[in-house]
C-alpha cells in the first residue's frame, strides 16, 4: 500500500492536511473573538463614565482590559504549555465570556465596583485574541510560518469592524430586555467570546501544539545526519532571538499605542468632530491588520530580521509625519496613522516570526505568553505615558519621540544579524 502523504503519526491525515484544517478553525475563532473584543473596548469607556456620571475615571476600562490582558496571558501561555493550544485557548475565551456578563451585571445592579473587576477578567479576551497568532505556526511548513500567523491576525480585521457596527442594534436589544443601553455591546462579547471557545473545543483537533512536539520527537528520533537547512539570514542564538524578538514587539506596540491614543484628541483640538478622528483611527486599524499576508509572506521570502529593520523605518517615517504636519490636516494624519499601523504589523509579524524560530517546542507557549505580557505592558505604558507628555510638551514633541525611539530597533537587528 502506497502512502498518500506524509504522514505523521498512525491514524493521523497528512501535515498539510492537518495545518488547513487548524488553520479554518483558528479564523473561525478569531473572526467571533475580533467581534467580542471591538464591541466592549467601543463603549467601555463610555458605560464607565456613564455609571460613576463622571469622566474622572473614564480612562480607567482600558487600563484595566490591559492589567487583565498581561495576566491572562501569563495564564494562557502556561495552560498552553502543560496541555496544548486547545485548553489554554479555550480558557481564556471563556474568561473573557464570564467577564462580559459580569459587566451586563454590573450595568443592571448599577455597581461600579463590580464593573471594574468585570472589565479586568474580560481583558483575557483580548490576551487571548493576540496568542492565537501562535497556534497558526505551530504546524506551519518551514518558510510559511509567517504566512500562517497573519492568516490568523487578518481573520481578527473582519470581527473587529462588524463589532462597533453592531454596538447601537445590541444596545437596542439590551434595552428592550431592560439592560442599559451601554452594556447591550457586552452581551455580543459574551457571546461571540463563548462562540470562539466552544469552535476551538470542538474542532482544533489535533492540537497543533501537542502535534508539533509528538513530529518533533520522532524527527530526533529517526533523524539522519543531515540536519534540516536553515535560512542563512534566520539563524539565531536561541536567546538573543527571544530577546529581540520580544524586543521588536515591545517597541512597536510602545510607539503605536502613545502615538494613536493621542491623535484623537489632537484632531479634536484643532476643531474637528468625531466623525474626522473615527475615520483616521478606522483606516490606522485597517492598515494594522489588512497588510498581514504580505507582511506574512515578505517575512518568510526575505526574513524576519529585514523586516524588523522596515517596522522601525516605517514607524520612523510615521512619527515624522505626524510631527511635521499640520494639525487641521486630517489627510496628512490619516496617512501618518497608516504608516503606524503598517509598522506595527510589520513588528508583530516578524518579532512572532522570531519566537517561533528561536524557541524549542519544548517551552514555547510559556515563552510566549510571557513575551505577550511585556507587549501588554508596553501599550499601557504608551497609553499613560502619552497623556502626560502632550500635557508637557506637544503632540508633535510625543509624534517625533515615537519615531526615533523606534531607530532602537535597528542596531538591536543589526547586533543579532552578526551574532553566530
Amino acid at each position: 500500500m502506497t502512502s498518500t502523504g506524509p504522514a505523521t503519526t498512525a491514524g493521523t491525515p497528512p501535515r498539510p492536511e492537518v495545518q488547513r484544517r487548524i488553520l479554518t478553525v483558528l479564523v473561525a475563532s478569531q473572526i467571533l473573538s475580533g467581534a467580542g473584543l471591538a464591541a466592549g473596548v467601543t463603549v467601555g469607556a463610555l458605560l464607565a463614565q456613564d455609571m460613576l456620571g463622571s469622566t474622572d475615571l473614564a480612562g480607567l476600562p482600558s487600563a484595566l482590559f490591559t492589567a487583565g490582558s498581561a495576566l491572562a496571558a501569563v495564564a494562557v501561555g502556561r495552560i498552553s504549555q502543560a496541555r496544548g493550544r486547545r485548553p489554554g485557548l479555550t480558557a481564556g475565551y471563556l474568561t473573557g465570556a464570564v467577564g462580559s456578563a459580569g459587566v451586563v451585571a454590573a450595568a443592571v445592579a448599577d455597581i461600579p465596583v463590580l464593573l471594574f473587576i468585570a472589565l479586568f477578567v474580560y481583558g483575557a479576551g483580548t490576551a487571548t485574541n493576540l496568542q492565537a497568532r501562535y497556534a497558526g505556526a505551530d504546524l506551519a511548513a518551514s518558510g510559511h510560518q509567517a504566512r500562517a500567523v497573519s492568516t490568523v491576525l487578518v481573520a481578527t480585521t473582519l470581527g473587529g469592524v462588524t463589532g462597533p457596527n453592531l454596538a447601537a442594534p445590541t444596545g437596542a436589544f439590551a434595552e428592550h430586555l431592560g439592560i442599559p443601553h451601554l452594556a447591550g455591546p457586552f452581551l455580543l462579547s459574551g457571546a461571540a467570546y463563548a462562540l470562539a471557545a466552544l469552535v476551538l473545543a470542538l474542532r482544533l483537533r489535533p492540537d497543533p501544539l501537542l502535534l508539533a512536539r509528538t513530529l518533533a520527537e520522532e524527527k530526533e528520533a529517526a533523524a539522519a545526519t543531515d540536519p534540516a537547512p536553515g535560512s542563512a539570514d534566520d539563524t539565531t542564538d536561541g536567546r538573543a532571538g527571544v530577546v529581540l524578538g520580544a524586543l521588536v514587539m515591545v517597541v512597536t506596540q510602545l510607539v503605536m499605542v502613545a502615538i494613536m491614543t493621542m491623535t484623537p484628541v489632537h484632531i479634536h483640538d484643532h476643531g474637528h468632530g468625531t466623525a474626522a478622528s473615527g475615520l483616521v483611527i478606522a483606516l490606522h486599524i485597517g492598515a494594522m491588520y489588512l497588510p498581514s499576508p504580505l507582511t506574512g509572506w515578505l517575512v518568510d521570502r526575505h526574513g524576519h530580521r529585514k523586516v524588523a529593520a522596515a517596522s522601525g523605518i516605517t514607524l520612523l517615517a510615521s512619527g515624522i509625519l505626524a510631527a511635521i504636519a499640520p494639525g487641521d490636516s486630517v489627510a496628512l494624519l490619516a496617512l501618518a496613522l497608516v504608516l503606524l499601523g503598517l509598522g506595527w504589523n510589520l513588528g508583530l509579524v516578524s518579532g512572532t516570526a522570531i519566537i517561533n524560530d528561536t524557541v524549542p517546542l519544548a517551552t514555547r507557549a510559556k515563552t510566549q505568553g510571557l513575551v505577550d505580557v511585556s507587549i501588554a505592558v508596553a501599550g499601557a505604558t504608551g497609553g499613560m505615558a502619552s497623556g502626560i507628555m502632550v500635557a508637557a510638551t506637544s503632540y508633535p514633541a510625543l509624534a517625533l519621540t515615537g519615531g526615533v525611539l523606534s531607530l532602537a530597533l535597528l542596531p538591536a537587528v543589526a547586533a543579532t544579524a552578526y551574532r553566530r
